[in-house]
């Protein structure tokens, strides 16, 4: 006989299941529909925003992120745990749907059945082992959220709901297999049973129950099972389930633009007010963010302000605008966030990197300190305050005199641009390599090399200023465009190929921010630059054996996915990395980013210490990176956690230019 099971069996196939089965699951889908209606309603209170181009790219998004659950596995334990009940709960559902394409339409019309031989033998094996390892990565799921929850996992009555009605569609199911082989398969076809082997389990310990109990269980039972999927439905709206389509969908959604990249104001125009302050001044996008937000707390986790007992914690961030925009749309969402926590914030992008949902945080954080800063006048303390200022009057927030601004470069082989500006690349400085004296080093050390290996080199001088990003992140996006727009004209007007910058922060805005002001300058930072230039054989080195451990530096890091070339070059000096255990995208920042090298750090403990006693508990004794505004940060880290002798910060340039072969 070939292998097959009647389905509908013990249940019957008539009117009189049909009609309230379906009844019920349209009125439960018409629910779900008419409720995400309502919530469509909700996103609209947003401003417009285009993330419906590249369908293709979107598309693509969507399934490798979905099914694949891609970003959820960034996180192995949990992750994986999620992973697998998803696919084994994906897996019940497909199964689900080829019943009832057989039972309800090519049977019933057609009179075709495809579950049959050796194609039913393996549907059912496959459904078995789905069915068990979603109820197995359930329970791990339940363990880890009731028994030995981790600090910040907030557990509400979604959570309980959530659990209770998956782990009882589950367990049902299997009782009604096991119902219904015990009767059927156990006693007359115990070879097809074994292709069912989680329900053969259920089927012995049931055979003991007489054939009328077993019947009226397994009826009783089915309808239990249906009733339960059918709130499953019912309750997507109204919980957490809802990610299951937002999350989905927000993967669609997500931002094809260069990464970390924010929206360029129109400073010009005949806008009323900047940034963000209430609902109606966040894009739909920011709002839908809200839904698709699972309170995972990884972002939290990974939050450097709040690993430092600072008020910001990206996920509530997230879940208070939620709250706004379903409870109270009037409401000031500065006053709701918090200006504390905003100005906590040092735009790292952690969070948005291990968020599964692609939740966008810090372009909202920006925006509300856009409103503080253009409409408030309002800065976290006097000293960023001073440091607008001198920028203002002197193109860097240092206060240095402008004139100044190339001395560091007198006597060493690199030209001027309004002398002779016949170079191979302009060498764009940044603030803290140009006067502070710790970082000048970096700026020698990369005119040392390029030199070594026939580059000629220019730098602006006088003629640079500011990129602007500490005052773009920290709100002044008036101040930022003035800025960008006076290094534009000069670097344009001098007709540079090639921009070449030791800072990160520098290199991410002219790279990126600096495209939607009209630059189109190739622009790269100096560790990909000169790797380039090792591969090619133009720079040599002694292969000195040292041991360090190396920072990534957010803006190179997490916003440009620059790991392997700084390591690379380490190791052709001979380098041997302990890395720390945040590295790579996982690295900590190290307090600067976010305009906060301007800023006092007046909340928690600092930042750059929490970074410098994880650089110390590597053992290396030297601390290598590649960013200036890391540099200033480690030595402060360094003398507040009382390592002075025990950690040397240095930067990359230095070192090759040390084991540098002539």
């Amino acid at each position: 006989m070939e292998a097959t099971r009647e389905l509908y069996w013990n249940i019957g196939h008539g009117a009189a299941v049909l009609l309230p089965m379906y009844l019920f699951t349209f009125v439960a889908l018409g629910l779900l529909i008419w409720s995400g209606m309502k919530r469509l309603e909700i996103y609209r209170q947003g401003k417009p925003l285009d993330r419906f181009g590249n369908r293709g790219e979107r598309f693509a998004n969507l399934l490798k992120n979905a099914l694949l659950q891609s970003r959820v596995l960034l996180v192995k334990g949990p992750g994986f745990a999620h992973g697998f009940f998803f696919w084994g709960f994906f897996l019940l559902f497909i199964g689900t749907i080829f019943v009832a394409l057989q039972a309800d339409f090519t049977d019933l019309f057609f009179g075709y059945r495809f579950l049959n031989g050796d194609l039913y033998k393996v549907f059912s094996l496959v459904l078995d082992l789905a069915g068990l390892a979603a109820v197995a990565m359930l329970a791990g799921l339940f363990i880890r959220r009731y028994l030995v929850r981790p600090k910040g996992l907030e557990t509400t009555r979604d959570d309980a709901v959530m659990h209770a009605l998956l782990f009882a569609i589950l367990i049902t199911g299997f009782v009604i297999e096991g119902a219904r082989m015990a009767v059927n398969e156990l006693p007359h076809d115990p070879a097809l049973a074994a292709w069912s082997p989680v329900g053969l389990i259920f089927a012995k310990a049931l055979s003991g129950m007489g054939e009328a109990s077993l019947l009226a269980l397994h009826r009783g039972l089915w309808w239990l099972h249906f009733f339960l999927v059918i709130g499953f439905i019912c309750a997507i709206p109204f919980t957490k389930f809802r990610h299951i389509f937002t999350t989905a969908a927000n993967y669609f959604f997500a931002d094809l633009g260069p990464k970390g990249a924010l929206v360029t104001l129109d400073m010009e125009g005949d806008a009323e007010s900047f940034g963000t302050a209430n609902l109606k001044d966040l894009t739909w996008k920011d709002i839908f963010d809200t839904d698709a937000c699972t309170k995972c707390k990884r972002c939290q986790d990974r939050c450097p302000a709040h690993n430092t007992d600072k008020p910001l914690s990206p996920m509530k961030v997230i879940n208070q605008l939620g709250e706004v925009a379903c409870t109270n749309p009037e409401a000031n969402l500065v006053e709701t966030v918090s200006k504390d926590a905003l100005w906590s914030c040092t735009t790292c992008r952690a969070c948005q990197e291990i968020c599964p949902a692609a939740i966008e945080h810090v372009n909202k954080v920006v925006d509300m300190r856009r409103n503080m800063v253009l409409m408030e006048g309002e800065f976290p303390g006097e000293e960023v305050m001073a440091a607008m200022d001198n920028t203002e009057v002197n193109g860097n927030p240092l206060g240095m005199a402008l004139a100044s601004r190339g001395d560091w470069a007198e006597g060493l082989p690199v030209q001027i641009m309004g002398e002779n500006a016949d170079v191979d690349i302009l060498y764009f400085v940044g603030c803290y390599a140009s006067f502070d004296k710790r970082n000048i080093k970096i700026a020698t050390s990369f005119i040392h090399l390029c030199a070594a290996a026939g580059i000629k080199v220019g730098i602006l001088g006088k003629e640079e200023k500011c990129c602007g990003e500490p005052m773009r992140k920290m709100g002044n996006e008036y101040l930022y465009q003035s800025m960008a727009t006076e290094n534009i004209e000069t670097i344009k007007a001098y007709g540079v190929k090639k921009v070449v910058t030791a800072c990160p922060h520098c290199f991410n805005t002219l790279a990126k921010d600096y495209r939607d002001l009209g630059f189109d300058v190739e622009t790269e930072h100096y560790t990909v630059f000169l790797n380039r230039l090792v591969e090619q054989g133009r720079l040599k080195f002694k292969k000195e054996s040292f041991d360090c451990t190396y920072h990534d530096s957010c803006y190179i890091g997490r916003y440009n996915d620059l790991y392997r070339e700084p390591r690379a070059l380490i190791a052709a000096a001979g380098g041997t990395i302990r890395e720390m255990e945040r590295s790579g995208a996982e690295s900590f920042c190290c307090g600067a980013g976010g305009g906060r090298i301007m800023a006092e750090e007046k909340l928690g403990s600092r930042i750059s210490v929490s970074r410098a006693k994880m650089a110390a508990g590597t053992g290396a004794g030297m601390l290598v990176s590649n960013c200036p505004f890391c540099m200033t940060m480690f030595e402060d880290g360094i003398k507040g956690a009382e390592l002075e002798g025990q950690l040397v910060p240095r930067d990359i340039g230095e070192i090759l230019l040390e084991r540098l072969t002539p």
